[in-house]
């Protein structure tokens, strides 16, 4: 493939039987509906790092993509939600953006506040605050490992997370420089050196770095401290696993993610060829060389004057 192919970065997400893919200019969502037919939803990227350049800059950068990558997600999820279902399992904007608003909570509390309040108990058999943080940190770590733990044995997730393969396998295929089929996709691994799941795990490691410097004030002080320094921890971890992707083939590097590919093998499970199907469709939908491609096909496509968006169906 072209040298411009090869340096096109695509990142995805496995969303409600279907997946989202974010290319270089498009954001696309695929899924697949209850009668067997894929909808695939195209929109611009409109990122603030193309309007303020210096949002661009290492550090920075980490922290846009993070926030930038948590709105795609929810809209995402959303959109599949909808596309997925009965038109009597759909949630409404203001359901959705309660079950998001609460998501958010209950991630804060499990993984915050759970964590340093845990660390009372301890405060009782040593007051060294370097201590105390490092051991909130390993607190947060087995929260996290068995929040996902849990998670991946319920039977609608672990549909998900076939998903999730589907999204990787698709990416390694693109990334090889094959076509995008899903006899070449089937071949390729469900764990990816820049996926979700590595970042989490570098930002809990990152964290319980960080975190052991700060001292040891009150509750209220703590929280505050952790939910505002996150965006900086962010950062970094962005940029670690940047560099982690350009450079996986180094033996240094490969053993430093080791860690969070094996945690995929929790996230992610082996798609069949229907899921990897969706997965082709939208990552395509991303692509300059297959939209083009895709004009030229007897595909339907539906413009949406009021948001400029693209649907495109396709029946397998």
């Amino acid at each position: 493939m072209s040298n411009e192919r090869e340096k096109m970065s695509v990142g995805g997400q496995a969303v409600i039987e279907g997946v989202m893919m974010r290319g270089k200019d498009k954001v696309a969502v695929a899924v697949r509906q209850p009668d067997g037919e894929i909808i695939v939803d195209v929109k611009d990227v409109n990122s603030i790092r193309d309007k303020y350049p210096i949002l661009k800059k290492p550090l920075l950068r980490g922290v846009i993509a993070l926030f930038e990558s948590l709105s795609d997600g929810m809209k995402a999820l959303a959109y599949s939600a909808q596309m997925s279902g009965e038109e009597d399992e759909q949630l409404s904007s203001k359901e959705m953006a309660m079950t998001i608003a609460t998501s958010v909570l209950l991630a804060v509390g499990l993984f915050i506040v759970i964590p340093t309040w845990s660390m009372r108990f301890l405060h009782t058999l040593t007051d060294d605050p370097m201590l105390l943080n490092l051991a909130e940190g390993v607190l947060r770590m087995m929260i996290f490992l068995i929040y996902i733990a849990s998670i991946s044995a319920m039977e609608d997730i672990q549909r998900v997370f076939q998903y999730h393969g589907a999204e990787h396998k698709t990416i390694y295929t693109y990334e090889a420089g094959l076509p995008l089929e899903v006899e070449n996709v089937r071949n390729f691994s469900t764990l990816h050196p820049r996926c979700g799941t590595n970042f989490l795990m570098i930002v809990m490691m990152i964290s319980m770095f960080v975190f052991t410097f700060l001292g040891w004030p009150n509750l209220i002080e703590r929280i505050a401290s952790r939910v505002i320094l996150m965006p900086v921890i962010a950062g970094i971890s962005y940029e670690i696993i940047r560099f982690a992707g350009a450079h996986c083939d180094n033996p240094i590097v490969h053993c430093a993610i080791m860690p969070g590919l094996a945690l995929q093998k929790l996230t992610t499970r082996q798609p069949d060829d229907s899921q990897i199907e969706v997965a082709i469709a939208s990552l395509k939908a991303v692509l300059p060389e297959y939209v083009d491609e895709a004009k030229n096909e007897d595909a339907e496509i539906e413009e949406t004057p009021e948001e400029n968006n693209v649907q495109e169906k396709t029946n397998d």
